[in-house]
């Protein structure tokens, strides 16, 4: 068993880089990955040196899913530790990820199966290398894409495309992920970390108060009639603009107006130092 942590962190200009570390298990999720994560996501989310966290893996895998002899096969017999575990895993790979208060992404740099489907989609964006793998093997297995997979694949893949690959099994690659909505784009491997940083400075220069409330705003709403939706975005918008220290929207609108320096589409309004 290696010594290495099981969940690396390296914090490079306001981006933080996210490793999960088990290469020689193609970084299945075992209990210290499931603890280092939620260890992880308290640490960043108050480190105001952290304005972008990456998620990746270490060696030439995301994530194989779920180690099935540490997770599974080892809890068996122990329903107080499988409960604990299990809710643990739940917090860290969607009910922390999904909402957290920074951007998010995941930069999908080999294999990626079942369980690992779950936090590739809980980030808020994803960049796959063009040759990385994917599938939902458990059909394979004999069982079903449980947790919550099949409900964060059926969050961003249509219908078709996700009762293809979970009925068959069959892996596809970063280019195919890219065409279904699994991931935003693919890029060559060896250009991989470049694009997933340029898109992270892209993110660090809007506002965070805003860019943090953006991003709820969606996932709740999206789940809302269009009745709740409009009641609620007016009142995400004022609450946002009510915590805004920079007062982005009154700098945005008198830089458009008064100045003219502004013209909204053709990038950012100019924050003050």
């Amino acid at each position: 068993m290696s010594n290495e942590e099981p969940v690396k962190i390296s914090i490079e200009d306001g981006i933080a880089w996210v490793t999960l570390n088990r290469p020689e298990k193609r970084n299945a999720i075992n209990p210290g990955i499931v603890y280092g994560m939620v260890a992880a996501l308290d640490a960043l989310e108050t480190d105001d040196d952290v304005k972008v966290v990456v998620l990746t893996g270490a060696g030439e895998s995301f994530s194989a899913g779920m180690d099935l002899r540490e997770y599974f096969r080892a809890t068996d017999n122990d329903p107080a530790e499988r409960v604990k575990l299990f809710r643990a895993n739940g917090d860290w790979q969607w009910r922390r990820l999904r909402h957290f208060a920074k951007p998010t992404i995941a930069m999908v740099n080999g294999w990626c199966f079942g369980g690992a489907f779950t936090p590739l989609i809980s980030c808020d964006l994803a960049i796959a290398a063009e040759d990385a793998t994917f599938g939902l093997s458990e059909i394979n297995w004999g069982i079903i894409p449980a947790g919550v997979v099949s409900r964060a694949v059926a969050s961003v893949i249509g219908e078709r495309a996700a009762m293809y690959y979970i009925m068959t099994g069959e892996k596809f690659d970063g280019r195919r992920a890219a065409e279904i909505g699994l991931v935003n784009e693919a890029v060559p491997r060896e250009a991989l970390r470049a694009r997933t940083t340029e898109l992270a400075r892209v993110l660090i220069e809007k506002n965070p108060v805003v860019l943090r409330q953006a991003k709820i705003a969606h996932r709740i709403a999206s789940e809302m009639s269009w009745e709740q939706a409009a009641d609620y975005l007016m009142a995400k918008n004022d609450q946002g603009m009510l915590h805004d220290p920079e007062r982005g929207r009154d700098a945005g609108m008198k830089q458009f107006l008064d100045d003219k320096s502004y013209r909204p589409g053709l990038g950012a309004y100019r924050r003050e130092a």
